[in-house]
């Protein structure tokens, strides 16, 4: 028998904007599909129910990747202005991408939100991923190989840096509630809201995931065991992040430099967990390289070769060298590479 999703109700609102009430204002970012739809019209009463609300900004990202968006942007400042809430409509300009379309414009849409907020002197920016999202996510991970970290899924809140002086906060609170609840929220409400054909388009990996759902769900590996995977992976990895930090206090306590050295005794970091020695290398050099993150396979590969080697060994990763002698294990800034210059050969007939 199908059940009836029920509309999100406004004492559930409360709980699920908890903590938020007492900040200046929050950037909601609205595309006009039914997620984020809903998280305008919950946030919305949500803050005229309170004495003293944060200011709310709605932000719609036109792409400009489908002719439709323009006319979906202006829908949502419609609704917007309807509910009292002011709305900014920011445009992705420039060359698109060929290739890695959709996280070429992920990290466009995250970097002109952050800008909006910046503008607004907000720090918080509300996006409305839902509990569905959250389990595309980890088994979107679970395919990729992704480890303990990748497997905790999306945090409820989590920092978006933007440079070494500001971050920005991405806070996500629907992320317990399923889409059905938020579509009922809307149909209750009797709002519309737009669809992105992309969402179905299965040249994209996340689309194709989503038509499998219902076969997981048929046998027990629904939204919701995802999510509670989610959860019990990220209890896993605050365990292993405590881990981790006491194993850096004890084996290289007080503050490491940008480009180290980083010295580790190699009896004590043989000695660690696989995991917990894993991270702290990861750690070091991250700290001291200069070539961006640290991948998990490579960094996997170092250490089997760390943990296995018998004589002396040198090896490179993300612009860190690190170095094993018989009694430490040090990770520096790896010498800048030298630029091989190209020789004209002599006597020769191409040589002009």
């Amino acid at each position: 028998m199908t059940t009836v999703e029920e509309a999100v109700r406004d004492e559930e609102a409360s709980a699920l904007f908890d903590g938020l009430e007492s900040l200046r204002g929050l950037l909601l970012a609205v595309s006009g599909g039914s997620d984020s739809t809903a998280l305008l019209v919950i946030a919305a009463r949500w803050a005229k129910r309170l004495k003293r609300a944060p200011k709310l900004i709605a932000v719609t990202i036109d792409h400009g990747l489908r002719p439709q968006s323009r006319h979906e942007a202006t829908a949502v400042k419609r609704l917007a202005r309807r509910l009292g809430v002011p709305h900014r409509t920011l445009r992705w300009r420039g060359r698109k991408p060929k290739t890695g379309l959709q996280e070429a414009a992920r990290l466009a849409r995250y970097a002109l939100l952050a800008q909006a907020a910046i503008r607004a002197g907000y720090e918080h920016i509300l996006t409305a991923h839902t509990l569905d999202d959250q389990a595309e996510t980890v088994l979107l991970r679970l395919a990729r190989g992704s480890g303990l970290t990748g497997l905790a899924g999306m945090a409820h809140a989590s920092p978006l840096p933007i440079n070494e002086e500001t971050a920005i906060f991405l806070v996500r609170p629907l992320l317990r509630i399923p889409k059905t609840r938020l579509v009922a929220t809307l149909k209750a409400a009797g709002v519309g809201h737009s669809e992105d054909p992309t969402n179905r388009d299965p040249r994209f990996t996340r689309a194709r995931l989503r038509t499998l759902m219902p076969v997981l769900a048929r046998e027990g590996l629904d939204a919701r065991s995802l999510t509670r995977l989610a959860a019990r992976m990220r209890r896993a990895e605050a365990t292993v992040e405590f881990a981790v930090g006491a194993a850096r206090a004890a084996l290289a306590p007080g503050p490491w430099r940008e480009r180290g050295p980083i010295v580790f005794e190699v009896v004590r970091f043989n000695d660690l967990p696989a995991e917990v020695a894993l991270r702290l290398l990861g750690r070091a050099v991250a700290q001291t390289g200069d070539e961006g993150p640290v991948e998990l396979a490579k960094l996997e590969s170092l250490y089997d070769a760390l943990r296995g080697s018998r004589r002396p060994l040198r090896r490179t990763l993300a612009g860190a060298l690190i170095t094993l002698d018989a009694d430490r294990l040090t990770v520096e800034r790896a010498p800048a590479r030298r630029k091989q210059s190209v020789r004209k050969p002599r006597n020769s007939r191409f040589t002009k």
